[in-house]
């Protein structure tokens, strides 16, 4: 009696959708760390604001809408992104989004400063180089002026 090879069967990392509003929602930024985004698009995240200070982080306030980019990645490679030192405080908070293009809502995570870390001094290159971004991946003008006022902030 002949046995039967047993079946391999290959499991897919388990992915997170994940809203990118810094200088991660640039995909080649990503890949440059060895990272495989699969980019969703852009997205709003209403009733946030974005706030730079010595970071970028996130802010709950009524009306206000963040802007960024949804982003599926590995659970791993999440892990990993978020582990380097510079941005190992950020914690994932469950976010609902927008998708820009097709007016779609998605659950994503949304990796964000505390609420009461890192809401002091100011990284003026920091927000120069992402109002940049943001005009480069065709977002809202008027969004990047309003990220550039905080490189002109003391």
């Amino acid at each position: 009696m002949k046995h039967a090879e047993p079946e391999v069967v290959l499991q897919q990392p388990r992915t997170s959708r994940v809203f990118f509003y810094g200088l991660f929602m640039d995909a080649a930024l990503l890949r440059d760390k060895i990272l495989n985004p699969t980019v969703i698009g852009p997205a709003r995240l209403r009733d946030y604001r974005i706030h730079i200070a010595e970071r970028a982080t996130l802010i709950p306030s009524t009306g206000a809408c963040a802007l960024g980019f949804v982003m599926d990645l590995s659970n791993d490679q999440a892990d990993a992104l978020y582990s380097e030192p510079s941005v190992r405080d950020y914690k994932p908070e469950h976010v609902e989004v927008e998708l820009v293009d097709s007016g779609a809502t998605s659950d994503a995570l949304c990796y964000n400063l505390p609420h009461d870390a890192h809401r002091t001094g100011s990284n003026p290159a920091y927000a120069s180089k992402l109002s940049e971004l943001i005009i480069a991946l065709g977002l809202d003008a008027a969004y990047a002026e309003q990220v550039a006022a905080f490189a002109q902030q003391p």
